[in-house]
């Protein structure tokens, strides 16, 4: 630095120098950490694990080595980070139950499928399979490039050549700035088949791909249980994804009891966290139908559940367990990896396999450039023995005699200088006879494999040729066998099960109660007297909602004047003598949001909803459920304005009544049926908004109140009109009622 620069500063923006760093540090994190190349499908830390561990010959057939060494060797020349996260990268590349393919073969502890973890690196040892030799097949022939490591003493490859499927076949995760990554591992054998179609025809449609390909293999099985459309989809815009389901069979005993055997789990689940939260679950009666769980796993997996009475189904009992717990999750496919020319981007899957397979084209017009120049050096060099062959006693004069031997022999014989120091650094025991036929047969063989390589390197369907050949050699070595044989089953999705059958389970009439302070509770029974019941000091009870007599094995919907519905199951309310709990604490409601309506969800049916704003909507009783605490918004509001009304559609005509006395009439075919939204008016108003609806059917007549008069349809003549008119006056009866 210039002396006079020395205690110069300069002046820069707080935000500009923020971005700038930030930019600089997310740049960082998406190219070197978390994002894997879409030719190799490695990340930067597994490159340099696996060709550290290439340049220290741990091939497959060579001893093993301790990781602490590997470790060493790539956070010294390579990887300059924590030496903890290599080793928990190497580690994962050694389970077979994290990795579809093993890149690193482990001897020692490295962890199970229960979560622990690996030993310490000074213990274990490790060495590549034959997946990682396939990986760096060619590195030595100028197949790749290569850069200067971060201090540069050494070189590492830019990326591997990868004559194996690996982004595919053993997928990625990865969290970056502001972007992330998830690929499933799938099936070698089959990415095999799939890029060979597209070698023989580059725009081979993607259902053709998914015909040899179906979907993702993961190493620890399990069922793919996933809509074909919903798989086309995914793998067409590489984003979209897959729900695993655990794999199990009836297991029968004596005196006609059962168990269910579970021999598969979803992949990268705990299988001690999940009897973990089987068993929590359990003891807060969440799994009803559940008697027992155990683990009897040895090396191979198998959780066995019992069922609380022989006469359970066992398709209900796994499928409230499949509800409630990680027998079932979902793997999410998002295919964001850096393209060739390193940039971000989601790829489909037939981009994703035609980047591998352009990458794989480089790859084999660089080795046998390289090969050929070998071939020509090689040739150069046995032509200039067999010149010499022929006059070995000059030769043998020259070299005595002659003060500078190269310049003579290159006079002598018109050879180039490589050849001159070939003859040089000859042996004299290459002057045999026998030695002159294996030179003319080498000579041979050598200028048969440079027309091979002329031809290969001129003619580009000649190499998609070859590309095609190795691909199935590597289906036949990778798509067999105990490694290759898929494990993971694709099967349609379930059927709807009845879970009325939990209803035979601990089913008991109950009343649910709901104070004006809103705090709720149950109580046992049906037919209670609401003015018998006690509550906190202050607090009562809701008059317009009054108690809902319901069973232990009901669902209740409660909705909300911002216009969420929420899901309550009536066994998990509160019982007892106490005040019961506030329902805020059970669901997320607005702090100014009230309840307005709270009845027991039927299996079938519609309701009406509306709102201040004089819109409403039919909605059918699957759309109003949610599993959330959240709730679903339903009904759609602006701000000031309020749900009024939750009613079954029980009929049909509507009656509605406006704030400005105003009411009217009218068919509730009119109103549409929709799963959300703002619905469509029901009456327009000048001032005001709703006030009261309600839906009757026209034979039997309007009971506006309780316990008031049945209108009939002559009595409502007046007032009939179509939906979104204003009305008329109201009657006398309507508004005092």
């Amino acid at each position: 630095m210039p002396d006079d620069h020395a205690g110069h500063i300069e002046p820069t923006g707080l935000s500009e120098a923020l971005s700038e760093r930030y930019l600089a540090y997310a740049m960082s994190t998406i190219m070197s950490r978390s994002l894997p190349d879409v030719r190799d499908g490695l990340k930067p830390v597994h490159r340099r694990l696996v060709y550290a561990m290439q340049q220290l010959k741990l091939d497959p057939k060579a001893g093993f080595k301790k990781c602490a060494r590997v470790v060493g060797d790539v956070i010294g020349k390579f990887h300059p980070h924590g030496d903890v996260a290599v080793y928990e990268a190497l580690v994962r590349l050694a389970q077979d139950f994290a990795v579809r393919y093993p890149l690193v073969e482990g001897q020692g502890n490295f962890g199970s499928i229960d979560g622990d973890n690996a030993a310490a690196m000074r213990y274990t040892e490790a060495r590549l399979t034959e997946v990682a030799q396939a990986l760096l097949e060619g590195i030595e022939d100028d197949a790749v490039d290569f850069r200067p490591t971060y201090d540069g003493e050494e070189s590492e490859p830019v990326v591997l050549p990868a004559n194996f499927p690996n982004l595919l076949a053993n997928g990625a995760a990865g969290i970056a700035v502001g972007m992330a990554t998830s690929i499933p591992p799938h099936n070698a054998g089959e990415v095999c088949q799939a890029a060979a179609l597209l070698a023989k025809k580059r725009d081979t449609p993607l259902d053709a791909l998914l015909a040899v390909m179906p979907g993702p293999d993961f190493p620890t099985g399990g069922l793919i249980v996933e809509d074909p459309a919903a798989i086309r989809t995914a793998y067409e815009t590489g984003r979209g994804g897959f729900r695993i389901r655990a794999r199990w069979e009836k297991e029968e005993l004596r005196f006609g009891t059962w168990q269910i055997v579970v021999t598969e789990i979803p992949y990268q689940v705990q299988k001690a966290r999940l009897i973990e939260q089987i068993a929590e679950l359990m003891e807060l009666k969440k799994l009803p139908l559940l008697g027992d769980v155990r683990d009897e796993s040895t090396t191979d997996i198998r959780l066995v559940l019992e069922p609380k009475s022989k006469g359970v189904e066992p398709d209900v009992l796994m499928e409230t367990l499949f509800r409630a717990t990680q027998l079932e999750t979902r793997f999410g496919l998002n295919m964001n990896v850096l393209a060739t020319d390193r940039t971000p981007r989601v790829m489909g899957l037939r981009e994703v396999l035609l980047e591998w397979l352009d990458h794989r084209h480089e790859v084999l017009k660089r080795r046998s450039a390289h090969r050929l120049a070998a071939v020509l050096r090689r040739l150069e060099i046995l032509d200039g023995f067999l010149a010499v062959y022929l006059n070995l006693d000059e030769v043998i004069r020259i070299v005595r005699e002659e003060d500078e031997p190269k310049p003579a022999l290159m006079r002598a014989f018109g050879l180039t200088e490589l050849q001159a120091d070939s003859v040089l650094n000859m042996r004299l025991r290459s002057l045999r006879r026998l030695e002159e036929m294996e030179i003319r047969r080498e000579h041979a063989t050598l200028s048969k494999e440079r027309e091979e390589l002329d031809m290969l390197l001129a003619s580009d369907m000649l190499r998609w040729k070859r590309i095609g050949k190795d691909l199935d050699r590597l289906g036949k070595q990778f798509g067999g066998g105990a490694l290759g044989s898929r494990r993971s089953t694709l099967s349609a999705p379930p059927a709807p099960i009845d879970m009325s059958a939990l209803a035979t389970v601990e089913r008991e009439p109950i009343t649910v109660i709901l104070s004006r302070q809103g705090w709720i509770r149950a109580v046992r029974g049906h037919g209670i007297d609401p003015a018998a019941q006690k509550f906190k000091e202050g607090d009562g009870l809701r008059a317009d909602l009054g108690v809902v007599e319901c069973s232990t094995a009901d669902r209740l919907c409660a909705f909300a004047s911002d216009g969420r519905a929420f899901t309550l199951k009536a066994g998990d309310l509160p019982r007892g003598r106490g005040d019961g709990q506030p329902i805020r604490l059970m669901i997320e409601l607005a702090n100014e949001g009230q309840v307005i309506a709270l009845f027991p969800l039927p299996d079938n049916g519609r309701f009406l909803l509306a709102g201040s704003n004089g819109r409403g909507l039919v909605i059918e009783t699957a759309d109003l459920a949610s599993e959330k605490r959240t709730g679903r918004q339903v009904l759609n509001l602006k701000p000031g304005e309020t749900a009024i009304a939750c009613v079954p559609a029980n009929g049909d005509t509507v009656a509605v009544l406006g704030e400005n006395r105003k009411f009217l009439v009218f068919p509730l075919e009119q109103v549409a049926v929709l799963s959300r939204g703002t619905g469509t008016t029901l009456q327009r108003y000048k001032d005001g908004g709703l006030k009261a609806l309600r839906v009757f059917t026209a034979a039997d007549g309007l009971v506006w109140s309780e316990g008031a008069k049945a209108r009939s349809m002559a009595d409502l003549l007046g007032w009939t009109g179509g939906r979104g008119d204003v009305g008329k006056q109201a009657p006398r009866w309507a508004v005092v009622e």
